[in-house]
């Protein structure tokens, strides 16, 4: 037990850029701050700060003008985060879920062309230095018909276009793919000329082989279960809560304690050593995003 004491307290010590892949905040219908100071308690240092859904704001109808205002409450946020000594990077998009909303209130040629607009909005931020990347972006993680799932893949395919343009990466969200499902990916990447090295599967399943062979970036949800898996096949990855901050969801998808907690835990395991940590939050971070945490 002192061992393990005494790993944990190495941990404290050395200050490792603990990064959170991906993290939602919303001070009006969850905790807001309130979840990055529990992060920040277990040693969190860096938050991609991904936006959430126009309708979280309380906005009604479809706009370019709402995705600008949810944008600019982004960057607001992070600029809260950072008083509390986080680095917050935004992370601005369409949701695959947000643009389905979207072809239920117009036709599917002005959801896509307002879609389009939004995604120019968030690559100009980007530009601007407001924002880190772009996303998150794709397809729907439920069934859709297949002029919905066409529609988001030709959204995907711009986006990697205004992310090849700004120098960015990219933030997906898609069903549960497998490995097929990344070759499909890698392929649509170079369809765009972006760099595969750019492109984040978000809440991706621990195909640590694969994605490295195909240069995708995998980011898993940080439970104790999906991170030792991915170490059976190597340290190429990024960890994320996809904390959702909705109070009628309390924890999901995990804790935003998680990334920092189950990073601690198996460094004091003995299953993480500290070059992998060092690899796995900062080193895939600065390579992927082209920042410096």
């Amino acid at each position: 037990m002192a061992a393990v004491l005494s790993r944990e307290a190495t941990l404290f010590k050395k200050e490792f850029p603990i990064t959170d892949n991906h993290m939602h905040l919303d001070p009006r219908n969850g905790e807001g701050i309130e979840a990055v100071k529990k992060f920040v308690r277990e040693g969190g240092k860096n938050i991609f700060l991904v936006n959430k859904l126009t309708k979280d704001l309380g906005l009604s109808g479809v706009s370019v003008e709402n995705f600008a205002r949810l944008y600019e409450e982004t960057i607001k946020l992070a600029e809260l985060v950072s008083e509390l000594g986080v680095r917050a990077f935004p992370v601005l998009g369409v949701h695959p879920a947000e643009f389905h909303f979207m072809v239920r209130q117009r036709s599917l040629e002005e959801a896509k062309e307002i879609a389009e607009k939004a995604l120019e909005l968030a690559a100009k931020h980007v530009c601007d230095g407001e924002a880190f990347a772009i996303g998150e972006v794709g397809r729907p993680h439920y069934p859709v018909s297949n002029e919905i799932r066409e529609a988001c893949e030709a959204l995907m395919l711009y986006a990697f276009e205004l992310a090849r343009d700004a120098d960015c990466a990219v933030q997906l969200h898609t069903e549960s793919i497998d490995e097929a499902g990344f070759t499909a990916i890698a392929e649509l990447a170079d369809k765009a000329g972006l760099r595969r090295e750019r492109v984040v599967k978000h809440f991706s399943p621990p195909l640590i082989k694969k994605s490295r062979e195909l240069r995708i970036m995998p980011s898993l949800i940080a439970t104790r279960k999906n991170i030792v898996a991915a170490l059976e096949q190597g340290t190429r990855f990024l960890m994320e809560s996809d904390y959702i901050d909705d109070a009628s969801r309390p924890g999901a998808v995990v804790s935003p304690r998680s990334v920092p907690r189950v990073t601690k835990k198996l460094y004091a395991e003995g299953l993480l050593s500290e070059e992998d940590i060092w690899r796995i939050h900062k080193e895939e971070v600065e390579r992927t995003y082209g920042v410096f945490v």
